[in-house]
């Protein structure tokens, strides 16, 4: 029986990317690694799903240039934990 893990964030929700996302594979316009969302980009979850095999939480959130990514949970924090890089004298 598979171990289904309960999603932490809801659709809605302000986020930000823990890591640098590189594309996958789906953005196929794109090349292969190609930045999609830099380290510290906040952006909005627009849909929770659920990878089936493996009982795991996806979130798509769609960030400020408009590229709506599949993330996981340990990919991406709530926004209000991390403050945005103007926030922190970076921008």
């Amino acid at each position: 029986m598979l171990d289904i893990q309960q999603p932490k964030y809801q659709w809605g929700q302000s986020v930000v990317a823990l890591i640098d996302l590189v594309n996958d594979g789906s953005y196929p316009e794109m090349d292969a690694d190609a930045l999609l969302a830099a380290n510290g980009t906040h952006g909005e979850i627009v849909q929770t799903g659920m990878h089936q095999e493996s009982g795991t939480p996806v979130y798509l959130v769609e960030f400020p240039d408009g590229k709506v990514v599949g993330c996981l949970e340990d990919e991406i924090a709530p926004s209000e934990n991390i403050p945005s890089p103007r926030l922190r004298g970076e921008g």
